[in-house]
């Protein structure tokens, strides 16, 4: 192997090291964040809000989509160990999750910029509630109604807003809106907190790409 050759693997190593390391940080955030939820006064008591896709979208932007999926996908088997649905919950979990941080960052990897960023959140938000309709119809509720009654669920929702007539209704009409909400509420804190936090989530290796642009060379052993 050449110097040349030799030199500029090694930023590329640090780069991949520093990108574990970040991933495996966002997980274990994620992991803890699964934990502070909350009840929404509008929705049903067993439906809770908690922003644990928020350090997956942070990761989708600052090292890219597969990092974001790979945080959902890490703190998912993780809870895999306090499970109460049989990994259900969790499967859909990240689906919804991978649903909403990969088109996130499939748009900002392609064009970088604050709108793009902010767009292809969105996105991923409207992809993630139409897709939790059936995730929830198919997947999740089904095993629910093992716990609670699937007449107990409908009157939840009917006890809210009396006109819904079957679980589908309620899912469109609270569900996939609530899910939506709780996407954008990850997408404005992203938005608040991303650039302080991009210098550390990058690290290394945005300095190695600085160093590489500025001389032409790769790190010096």
């Amino acid at each position: 192997m050449s110097t040349r050759n030799a030199t500029s693997a090694k930023p590329t190593k640090q780069r991949d090291v520093w990108k574990m390391t970040m991933t495996a940080m966002l997980s274990a955030i994620a992991f803890v964040l699964m934990f502070f939820e909350f009840s929404v006064p509008i929705m049903p008591s067993f439906i809770k809000m908690d922003l644990s896709e928020l350090p997956a979208l942070i990761g989708a932007f600052a090292m890219g989509p597969v990092s974001g999926a790979m945080v959902c996908l890490v703190k998912n088997l993780l809870h895999l160990f306090m499970t109460t649905t049989g990994g259900v919950g969790e499967l859909s979990n990240f689906l919804l999750g991978a649903a909403f941080v990969v088109p996130a960052g499939l748009v900002y990897q392609r064009w970088k910029g604050r709108k793009s960023a902010v767009a292809g959140a969105l996105a991923g938000a409207v992809l993630m509630a139409s897709i939790s309709i059936v995730s929830n119809y198919f997947i999740v509720y089904p095993v629910y109604y093992n716990f609670m009654p699937k007449e107990a669920i409908l009157v939840a929702y009917q006890m809210i807003f009396p006109k819904v007539e079957n679980i589908l209704q309620c899912l469109i009409v609270f569900n996939a809106p609530f899910t939506f909400a709780k996407g954008v509420c990850s997408v404005a804190i992203t938005m608040l907190v991303y650039k302080p936090l991009s210098p550390l989530l990058k690290g290394n290796y945005r300095s190695a790409k600085t160093v590489q642009k500025n001389t032409g060379k790769g790190y010096q052993a």
